[in-house]
Parts: C-alpha cells; structure tokens; sequence
C-alpha cells in the first residue's frame, strides 16, 4: 500500500512530453517522421525518451530529467488482456447477436481506451455452428489494417471443460462437451489457424492427447473449470499444458479442504497462473496467497470481460435469454447459479489491484499485464520498452482504482488521447 501511495505521489510531479522529429533520407528528401515520448518509466520511476520509428522503438534512454516537470505521465507497454470474449456491448460468443467485422473494430477501440493494446477474443463454450461462424468472421477482421495488429490470435474457452456445475461456472451445460481432436481442427482452421491458446479440463476422457496435440501444434494450453487432482494436473502439465485459466474461479462453491483443484495448481511450479483481479472474481487473500506462490514471474493479470462491460448498470439478457445482472459498483452476476457470469473490469483495473492487495511495484504489476502473458503466447514483438519492439505504448497516471489512460499507442500511432 506504501508503494501505491508513493506511485500517486509522484504522478502528481512528473510529466509527458511528446514531438516529431523529421529527417531527410536520400535522394528527394524524403521525410521520414519519428516520435519522441517523454516520460516517467513504470519500471523504476526514472525519466525516459521512447524514440520510435515506423511502428517499432528504436531506443530508450534515460534523461536527468524531464522537459517539462508539469504534469505526470507513467509510460508502459501497452497491456495485453488474453480472455476477453466481448466489449462495449460486443460479443465475440453470442450466437443470437450477429458479430461483425465493424462490431471488432468498435469493442478495439473501446479497449484502446482502456490501455490495451492487444488481446485474445475469446469463444466460449457453444454449439459447434455458432463457433465456427464466429472464428470465421474473427479470422476476417483479424488483419484489418484499422486493428494495427491488435488481435495476434484468439482463446477457445471450452467447450471441452467439466459438465459439473460451479466447475462450469456460466459455460451452458447442454454444448458442454468432451475433447474432438477433428472439432477443434475444424474450429482451428475457422480461426485462419490463428487460436493461440485452449482451455480444457484435464481430466475429461480423451483431455491427455488432446493436451498433447495441441502443444505439438504450438497451441498453447490452458486448464480451467475443472475439478482435477494432482496426479492429472501434473500430468497435463507434463504433457504440456503451461497456465492455469483464472486460477480460484471456474470452482464449485464448496469444495473439500484437501482434495480440490487449487492446491494441485498451486503446487506445481512449472504451470503459470491467470487471475482476474477486478475485486469480485478474488478475495484480496486469495490474490496476495496466489501471488506469493507465483510470484511476478508466472502471475498473469487477466479480466474475462464480456460484451456487458462498459454498459450502465441493469439487468441483461444472455442469449439464451437468461438474466444477467451488472450491479452499480461493476460486478456482472449470473442469478440462476449465484456465480458471477465474466468480468466487466478491464485490465487495468487489476493491475491496481494488485499492487494495492500485495504491495509488488507498478513495474512488476505491468509486467504481468504485458510481457508475462507476451511471453506465454510466443508475442515476441511485443510486450515490453525495449528496441525492436512494436511501439504499443501507454500513457497513464495512477488513480485509487484503475489507471488512467492518457494517450494509447500502437504500432506507433496515437489511436486514442483522453480529453484535457
């Protein structure tokens, strides 16, 4: 808590300062343009210029100080969310609501405001028709020129995970079903072969090879709602499956003390952990335990955001026609079940939140919201402010929270400036 109270202190004292540079290349005098990004770095406080050109960082380097010690600016990589399966009143998994390729553009540029600069759409558990048709129009808007590459691929969430209720969470039962190598080869080429990772319960008949498979395939996997012990978590993993999706959610409520999914996740060190820490998927004991074993090596800040977030208050209808409730403080629940139904807190809520529950640094915390889940899905472009690296950046100032984005850049151009 120390260290959020001096991050806000000193983002009343620092600031940001942005200019082009021209420069002529050749014969004709061809301008070149190129950025240069003053600022405070989130990974030790110290002043900093970005340089980029044509969409990478050229170099950063430090500064005695600032040009102008008026205003405060923090600069990051752009945050990377890898479970949102919608935004701004957009589905990525409904069925009944047509996703189109303006309704990516739109949920894009709304999460752009949020400081996210790439992410995974992520299709839920559904009928195999309405996962396809949706990968099909994903795969279509993926490389949309207006996108700047902020889509690199796509999660499939099911529909191979635990039939059981509470391990189900909101997943609807009746396309609950077992691992079909051909389904998801079908799904896969839907995608234009873009889904980079899976969710599977592991201790599904057939989970093991298609663990297996999918590793082989590069895919990466991920287990989540699920109720497996040790010897098959362990077991996945050795047979490749590498992050455990919103670790302490995808659970029943009641659960035996010793014989339960979580230790087993816990306990073994080579699997990663996502967590969704918007303040109602964890209790704040939860966060700083599950942090302790992870530590920020193989923590990763997820949301599971759905197409409800960034909506008023109300209740909702699924397409099943089911209520869904946001209440006024932003918890989305699912009354039928009493579970929550997704997230409607972007990610850089949690990255807050988790230096507010476990006192980690604003660096540390970025990089589990950037270059920890960079790393998991081979995002080797991106992720981090070093040279070489795509100029997805972010201008923020530390609120009591979330962060407040100021500008957002990807690939080197300003796609969003909050309002003065």
């Amino acid at each position: 808590m120390k260290k959020l109270k001096t991050i806000r202190s000193l983002s009343r004292k620092l600031f940001l300062s942005v200019f082009f540079v021209g420069s002529s290349v050749g014969w004709g005098s061809v301008l070149q343009a190129q950025q240069i990004v003053e600022g405070l770095s989130c990974l030790d406080g110290s002043p900093v210029s970005v340089e980029i050109a044509e969409g990478k960082i050229v170099r950063v380097q430090p500064l005695k100080k600032l040009s102008d010690e008026r205003q405060a600016v923090y600069i990051a990589p752009g945050l990377i969310d890898n479970q949102v399966n919608g935004f701004a009143g957009v589905s990525f998994t409904f069925g009944g609501s047509e996703l189109t390729a303006e309704g990516v553009r739109k949920a894009t540029r709304e999460l752009w405001k949020k400081g996210v600069t790439s992410y995974l759409p992520t299709l839920t558990t559904n009928s195999r028709e309405v996962l396809l048709k949706n990968f099909t129009i994903l795969a279509g808007a993926k490389n949309d020129p207006a996108l700047r590459g902020s889509i690199p691929g796509f999660h499939l969430e099911g529909p191979f995970i635990s039939s059981v209720d509470g391990y189900r969470g909101a997943h609807p039962l009746k396309y609950v079903r077992k691992p079909d190598w051909q389904e998801f080869l079908d799904l896969y080429e839907a995608s234009g072969r873009a889904i980079l990772t899976v969710t599977v319960a592991p201790e599904q008949d057939g989970a093991m090879e298609f663990i297996r498979r999918c590793t082989e395939m590069g895919v990466t996997v991920a287990l989540g709602h699920h109720n497996a012990g040790r010897a098959v978590v362990d077991q996945a993993v050795l047979n490749g499956a590498c992050v455990a999706t919103h670790l302490g959610n995808g659970c029943a409520n009641m659960i035996n003390r010793h014989v339960n999914p979580l230790w087993p996740q816990l306990a073994n060190q080579q699997l990663s952990a996502s967590l969704i820490c918007d303040g109602f998927h964890l209790l704040d004991e939860e966060i700083a335990v599950f942090y302790k074993v992870k530590g920020p090596e193989k923590t990763i800040i997820t949301s599971d955001v759905t197409s409800f977030a960034a909506l008023p208050p109300g209740q909702y209808k699924n397409e099943d026609g089911e209520t869904i409730e946001l209440t006024s403080d932003g918890m989305l629940r699912f009354p039928a079940q009493n579970v929550l139904y997704g997230s409607a807190t972007p990610i850089s809520r949690g990255v807050v939140k988790i230096m507010e529950v476990t006192g980690c640094t604003l660096g540390e915390a970025v990089r589990m919201a950037s270059a920890n889940p960079a790393a998991l899905y081979g995002l080797h472009d991106r992720g981090e402010l070093k040279p070489g690296k795509r100029a997805d950046l972010i201008l923020f100032t530390v609120g009591k929270r979330d962060l407040h984005i100021v500008k957002t850049y990807v690939a080197g151009e300003l796609v969003y400036e909050a309002n003065p």
